[in-house]
C-alpha cells in the first residue's frame, strides 16, 4: 500500500519512467556485445587478417560505442526528468496533506519533523526511485547478459563465477544488514537537529539577549555529532564494500588469466584462445561491478524506505477535523453559544483544558475575556472556529453547530488576530490582501486607518509597497499587531476576535482600534482576550475565566462587586499604574 501510494506521485512523469529501462536495456545489451566483438578481432589479428577486416570491425565497435553513449545520456535525461518529476509531487502530496491537518495532526508532528520529511526524506526517496528506474535495471541485466556471454566465450572457465558471485552477494548483503540500524538511526536525530536550527533561528533575539550563543553552539554541535557518530558507524561497515569487491575483481583476474593461460598454451588455443580470454576479463570485470553497483542499490534502497515510511505517515494521517457530508455553506449571524463543552486537547489527556462552559453570546456584541494565564482563555476561542473539536458538548454559531459547518465557510466567517500574529514575506499590500484578495487600495487603506496602522504605513518610503520581511521582522510588535488587525478587518467577519492582540500597543492607540470596530463592524461580534482591564471595561459583557471554567459573566460594574478574580486583576493594574507601550 505505501508503494501504491508514493507510485501515484509518478503522475505525468509515467513516459521518462517507462523510458528509461527500455533505453537501459539497450545500452547493456550492446555493452555486452562489445567485448564479443573485441574478442573475435583479437582472434582474427592473431590469424593474419587484413587490415581492411580490421578497419570494418574497428567502425562497428566506434559505432556501437555512439549509439551506447547516445543510450546511456537519454537515459540519464529521462531519469532525471522523472525523480525530478516524482520528487515535485511527493513534495506537493505532502505539503497539501499537511495543508488539510487540524491542530490536533499538527501537534502529533514536530514542524521540525515535517520539514525534514519534506527535504532530506523526498531527497532519499528521489534518489532511490532514479536508481531503481536506471541503475537498479541496468546492473541485474548486465549481470545477466555478462554470466550468459561468459559461458558463450569460455565455457567451462565460467563456473568461476558459481564461486565468486555467491561469495560476494553473501559478503555485499552482510554488510548492509550491519549497516542498516546505523542509517535508520540518523533519520531521528536529523528532526532533533533541523529543530535546533528552527529553534536558534525564530529565537535569535532571545538568545542574544540572554547571551545564549555559546550554550546553543553546543546544543547543535551535540546534535550534529549524534549524526557524525551514526554516519561514521555506518558508513565504516559499508567501506568493507571495497575491499571485498577488490579481493574478488583480483582473484577473479588472476584465476581467469592463470587457467586460461594454461588452457591456450596446453591446448594450442583449440579450447580457448586469446580473445575469448580476454573477453573473460572484462566479462568478469562487468560481473563484478553490477554486484557492486547491486549493493550500494541496495544500500541506498534501505535507506530510503526509511525515509518512504515517514512520507508516507504524513500521507497516511487522516485530518482529525473534517467537512461533514452535507455541510452548512453560509453562517446567518456572528451569535454563539457554547452549551456544556468541556475539552482536553487528546484523548490520554487527564486534565479537561475546559470544563462545563454554558455562554451565549447575541450576534454584534462586544465580548471581553479576561483570565490569568492557562486558565483556557485562547483554548475557547479556537473551539469557535473548530481548529479543534469538543470532547463533550456543543459550540454553535449562527444558530448551527459547528461541526455542520463547510470548514472554509466557517472559517471565513470567523477572522482571529492573535498575540504573536504572523506576517509573510512581500509587500504590506501583499499582507493586507489575505484578509481580501480582492481589495482596493482604498479599501486597505480605511482598514489600517481603524486599526491606527495608516500613519506608520505611510511614513516609510514605500508606503503600502513596503517589503516585509520573513516573520515581519523589520516592524515592531505593535505595527505587526496593527497589520494583522487591519488584515482581519478587510474579511469583513460574522465574528472577530482579538486574542490579546493589542498588548503591544499602548492604551490610547487600544482605545482608538476599539473605537473604529464600534463604527466600522457594529454587526459583528467581538471578542477581546486581554490581560488589561481597560481593553475591555466597555464591553457589553464580560467573561472571566480560570482553570478552564467560566466564573462570572457581567459588565465591569458587576463583576467588580460579585467576581472577586476580577476585581483583584483591577485593582492591581490600577494601582500599578498599569500602561503599556508600544515596542
Amino acid at each position: 500500500m505505501m508503494l501504491k501510494r508514493l507510485a501515484r506521485c509518478i503522475g505525468e512523469y509515467k513516459l521518462p519512467t517507462i523510458l528509461t529501462p527500455l533505453i537501459i536495456m539497450g545500452e547493456a545489451i550492446i555493452e555486452c556485445l562489445m567485448p564479443f566483438i573485441i574478442a573475435n578481432l583479437i582472434n582474427d589479428i592473431k590469424a593474419g587478417c587484413g587490415l581492411d577486416d580490421i578497419v570494418r570491425r574497428g567502425l562497428v565497435l566506434l559505432v556501437m560505442a555512439i549509439v551506447s553513449l547516445a543510450f546511456g545520456g537519454a537515459a540519464a535525461f529521462t531519469a532525471s526528468k522523472a525523480s525530478a518529476g516524482f520528487a515535485k509531487n511527493l513534495r506537493r502530496s505532502i505539503f497539501g496533506k499537511i495543508q488539510s491537518f487540524s491542530f490536533e495532526n499538527i501537534d502529533k508532528f514536530s514542524s521540525a519533523s515535517l520539514v525534514t520529511r519534506m527535504t532530506t526524506d523526498v531527497a532519499n526517496v528521489q534518489m532511490s526511485f532514479m536508481m531503481i528506474i536506471r541503475t537498479a535495471i541496468r546492473s541485474p541485466m548486465m549481470l545477466i547478459f555478462s554470466v550468459i556471454m561468459s559461458f558463450i566465450m569460455g565455457g567451462p572457465l565460467a563456473m568461476l563465477f558459481v564461486v565468486v558471485i555467491p561469495v560476494l552477494v553473501m559478503g555485499l548483503l552482510l554488510i548492509a544488514k550491519k549497516a542498516m540500524p546505523a542509517f535508520r538511526s540518523v533519520f531521528r536525530k536529523y528532526d532533533k537537529l533541523n529543530e535546533s536550527i528552527e529553534e536558534n533561528v525564530m529565537a535569535m533575539r532571545v538568545v542574544k539577549g540572554f547571551v545564549r550563543e555559546e550554550y546553543e553552539k553546543k546544543k547543535f554541535g551535540d546534535a550534529s555529532d549524534n549524526i557524525r557518530r551514526d554516519f561514521t558507524k555506518a558508513e565504516r561497515i559499508v567501506a568493507f564494500n571495497d575491499p571485498l569487491m577488490q579481493f574478488c575483481v583480483y582473484f577473479n583476474m588472476v584465476f581467469v588469466m592463470f587457467v586460461g593461460a594454461h588452457l591456450i598454451v596446453s591446448n594450442s588455443g583449440t579450447t580457448i584462445d586469446v580473445g575469448q580470454l580476454s573477453a573473460m576479463l572484462t566479462y568478469g570485470m562487468q560481473v563484478l561491478m553490477s554486484l557492486m553497483m547491486l549493493s550500494m542499490i541496495y544500500v541506498m534502497i534501505t535507506i530510503s524506505a526509511e525515509s518512504a515510511r515517514r512520507i508516507d505517515e504524513v500521507l497516511c494521517e487522516q485530518p482529525a477535523i473534517t467537512d461533514p457530508e452535507d455541510p452548512v455553506f453560509e453562517l446567518k449571524d456572528g451569535s454563539i453559544e457554547f452549551d456544556n463543552v468541556s475539552f482536553k486537547y487528546s484523548a490520554e489527556a487527564e486534565k479537561y483544558a475546559l470544563s462545563d462552559v454554558d455562554l451565549k453570546i447575541a450576534s454584534g456584541e462586544t465580548v471581553g475575556v479576561i483570565g490569568g494565564t492557562g486558565s483556557g482563555k485562547s483554548t475557547l476561542i479556537q473551539l469557535i472556529s473548530r481548529l479543534y473539536d469538543v470532547t463533550e458538548g456543543s459550540v454553535k454559531v449562527g444558530g448551527v453547530d459547528v461541526r455542520e459547518y463547510d470548514l472554509r465557510a466557517l472559517r471565513d466567517g470567523v477572522a482571529v488576530v492573535l498575540q504573536k500574529n504572523l506576517l509573510f514575506s512581500g509587500t504590506i499590500k501583499d499582507n493586507l490582501r489575505w484578509g481580501n484578495k480582492d481589495a482596493t487600495d482604498e479599501e486597505m487603506e480605511e482598514a489600517c486607518r481603524l486599526a491606527q496602522a495608516h500613519d506608520f504605513v505611510t511614513s516609510f518610503p514605500d508606503g503600502y509597497d513596503t517589503m516585509i520581511e520573513q516573520g515581519g521582522t523589520n516592524v515592531s510588535g505593535g505595527q505587526k499587531q496593527r497589520l494583522c488587525i487591519a488584515r482581519a478587518l478587510l474579511k469583513k467577519p460574522k465574528i472577530l476576535i482579538l486574542d490579546d492582540s493589542t498588548s503591544a500597543v499602548d492604551t490610547k492607540t487600544d482605545a482608538l482600534i476599539r473605537r473604529g470596530f464600534t463604527e466600522y463592524i457594529p454587526s459583528t461580534t467581538k471578542i477581546i482576550i486581554a490581560q488589561r482591564i481597560s481593553s475591555v471595561e466597555n464591553a457589553d459583557k464580560i467573561i472571566v475565566m480560570d482553570n478552564g471554567a467560566v466564573t462570572a459573566v457581567g459588565k465591569h460594574e458587576e463583576l467588580l462587586k460579585t467576581s472577586t478574580i476580577y476585581r483583584e486583576v483591577y485593582e492591581q493594574q490600577t494601582r500599578g499604574g498599569n500602561s503599556n507601550e508600544e515596542e
